[in-house]
């Protein structure tokens, strides 16, 4: 059953409702983190918690929950759903208050949460992802997990309007790519992985940090943390797409360009491997 929580009481989706002055209803004021449920379990969930913290930061949002009542909350949910495997959508708005653009005093945040039935798209993982290439037109702090998701909103649609199953965004003033429409982007070309750096134009992905940390130094594999133009993507041998809900997915042509040989590269499916023997240790070993 799908189920929800919010401002402490746990709740069927169909009976919950928002404060049409909830300033994230009405400026996308607040954050948000998706989660994945494996087995019952919550995988990475100290990194989403942790880049919560900071996002919130970000806006000055108070935080007024503890990495303890976070983490109490989604197995609840968890629990009271009887969903083992699925996603976690999660957000703070800055709190209810009479419209106006400056930070209201003494507002306290709301949290709202969901889960929802879900597993990866092994298909897309298996053969690979068709993308469009976009114009970037979100704003300029994409570090920050805010609510302001129309750019990707109106990428993901153009992708869908062609039949495509995502898009690949560029910065037009620099002709340079950042990142995917909800995912971190990575190409292959001569044996290294290239990828945007993490600076105010991408987000640091949950699972591009797990990448780094934990999966590339024990492959033995070089990464380049530098911009590339659509160009030097399109003659690339590999490329993929890393998220939460993804995990590592091959994209195997952008605008109609083929990447490589048209099929998941060796690197990608390996660093999928390596992913999913993580998950297995973390949610399915006792």
């Amino acid at each position: 059953m799908e189920y929800g929580f919010f401002n402490g009481q746990f709740i069927p989706l169909e009976s919950a409702s928002v404060n049409l002055e909830d300033r994230g209803y009405q400026f996308g004021d607040g954050i948000y983190e998706v989660t994945r449920v494996y087995n019952g379990k919550c995988f990475a969930l100290d990194r989403h918690l942790a880049r919560c913290r900071r996002s919130m930061r970000e806006l000055r949002i108070p935080i007024t929950y503890m990495d303890e009542e976070l983490t109490a909350i989604h197995y609840d949910l968890i629990a009271k759903s009887g969903i083992k495997d699925g996603t976690i959508y999660f957000q703070f708005t800055r709190g209810t208050a009479k419209r106006t653009h400056a930070f209201p005093d003494q507002v306290i945040p709301n949290l709202s949460m969901t889960i929802h039935e879900s597993t990866p798209n092994r298909q897309w993982q298996e053969h690979g992802m068709e993308c469009l290439l976009f114009e970037d037109l979100r704003w300029l702090r994409c570090d920050i997990k805010s609510l302001n998701l129309l750019g990707s909103v109106l990428a993901k649609q153009a992708a869908h309007d062609k039949g495509l199953q995502g898009a690949i965004q560029f910065r037009k003033d620099t002709n340079l790519i950042t990142e995917g429409s909800s995912s971190n982007f990575f190409i292959v070309k001569d044996g290294l992985i290239w990828t945007h750096p993490t600076d105010h134009l991408i987000l640091k992905g949950v699972t591009r940090s797990i990448l780094f940390e934990e999966i590339i130094p024990q492959l033995g594999y070089t990464v380049v943390e530098k911009a590339f133009t659509p160009e030097f993507a399109l003659s690339a041998e590999e490329a993929f797409v890393t998220s939460t809900s993804l995990e590592v997915t091959p994209v195997i042509a952008i605008d109609g360009h083929t990447i490589g040989n048209g099929t998941p590269g060796k690197i990608t499916q390996s660093l999928l491997e390596s992913y999913r023997k993580l998950i297995q240790k973390e949610c399915y070993q006792a």
